[in-house]
């Protein structure tokens, strides 16, 4: 039987679990559209931000193509619809998710054109399209930016503990924050993208209303 969190990330002991990943999940609950009825968490993981997600909107979807670690999702909530399969080809209806949301996912998939195009394809129109994602520094800001983010992660990872996810992990990044930015201009015009310490960048965009 599947059980509902009193505390999404709870760990051992009730302590809240942490990393990057977790860290970040406030910028996406933060661009969350008032009245969103439905959201989709793609490459869900170990369903951590779905069960956040579904605090706040009422119908929320995760999907991963990785079944043991969906299996584990399974158990961090009733509340959420698991899928097992790939965003990019699942039969999805078009424009039916008030927010699209992915977190260290995009990184995963080769045409980050394809995958940015997917996610604006599966938002409902006055949507949000929220992302948080790995990419690799090439220029000096992003040097700079990621050596103060060693610092920040050595004293968060002591202060709270560091949480282990069990998702397959792609390591380095693909492609390039700067390769990144200008793929979310092509697809999302108007989104704000922004680099992040700890190896993030993070993208919103929201799609026009008709």
């Amino acid at each position: 039987m599947r059980r509902r969190s009193n505390h999404p990330r709870s760990g051992a002991a009730g302590r809240p679990r942490w990393n990057h990943n977790i860290h970040y999940h406030r910028l996406i609950l933060d661009a969350l559209p008032a009245g969103a009825q439905t959201a989709l968490d793609i490459g869900t993981g170990n369903g951590l931000l779905a069960t956040e997600l579904a605090g706040r909107v009422p119908s929320v979807t995760g999907i991963d193509r990785d079944e043991p670690v969906l299996a584990s999702a399974r158990q961090e909530s009733n509340a959420v619809t698991w899928v097992s399969g790939d965003v990019m080809d699942h039969p999805f209806e078009r424009e039916s998710f008030d927010v699209v949301a992915s977190v260290a996912t995009l990184h995963h998939i080769a045409d980050v054109d394809a995958a940015l195009q997917r996610c604006a394809d599966l938002t409902a129109p006055g949507g949000v399209v929220a992302i948080v994602g790995l990419g690799r520094s090439t220029r000096p800001k992003h040097v700079a930016l990621q050596l103060a983010g060693v610092v920040q992660h050595q004293y968060l990872s002591r202060r709270r503990g560091l949480w282990e996810h069990t998702a397959p992990i792609v390591w380095p990044p693909p492609h390039t924050y700067s390769e990144i930015e200008a793929a979310v201009g092509r697809v999302m015009p108007e989104a704000t993208f922004r680099l992040l310490p700890m190896w993030r960048y993070v993208a919103v965009w929201h799609k026009p209303t008709r």
